[in-house]
């Protein structure tokens, strides 16, 4: 085997079909697009037009809302951390705060703060300083002879 005996399945690719090259093409002309109207010329965007019948997206009610003041949180589950201090990339003695998390590669980017979540098992006692915290993993936490800081608001 050779890279120049290298090939792909016949009938894998197909060649491009170029529109509006002679009649001879079978593809010329009005190029596929049938005869005059507006879906004929260029630059048609119609997505949702119904025919001038009040389209669906109009038809149904509007609901809910966007918060425009909702923090943004980490979500870091206790399974991740625990994996984390196994791997020798956090420190169990140390305080597990957002920096240490970001370095430890736990956290790929800050947002508005960690949010500690129940998920797994934590073996290690280990200390922690973050935004936010289910009462589950604040159990979890302390049940394994750590302690967590709310910064800001109260547990949840």
């Amino acid at each position: 085997m050779n890279l120049n005996d290298l090939r792909d399945n016949p009938g894998a690719t197909k060649n491009r079909t170029r529109v509006g090259r002679g009649i001879g093409s079978g593809k010329g002309k009005t190029g596929g697009r049938g005869v005059k109207g507006q879906k004929s010329r260029s630059g048609v965007a119609i997505k949702g037009f119904e025919g001038g019948q009040m389209p669906l997206h109009r038809r149904l009610p509007k609901r809910g809302f966007t918060n425009i003041f909702a923090k943004d949180f980490n979500i870091v589950s206790l399974g991740r951390v625990q994996q984390a201090i196994d791997e020798g990339k956090l420190d169990a003695k140390a305080v597990v705060t957002v920096e240490a998390l970001k370095a430890a590669g736990v956290l790929k980017r800050l947002r508005d703060g960690v949010r500690l979540l129940a998920d797994g098992e934590l073996k290690a006692a280990v200390s922690f300083e973050i935004a936010g915290a289910s009462k589950s993993a604040i159990e979890a936490v302390e049940k394994a002879g750590g302690k967590v800081v709310v910064l800001g608001a109260q547990a949840e």
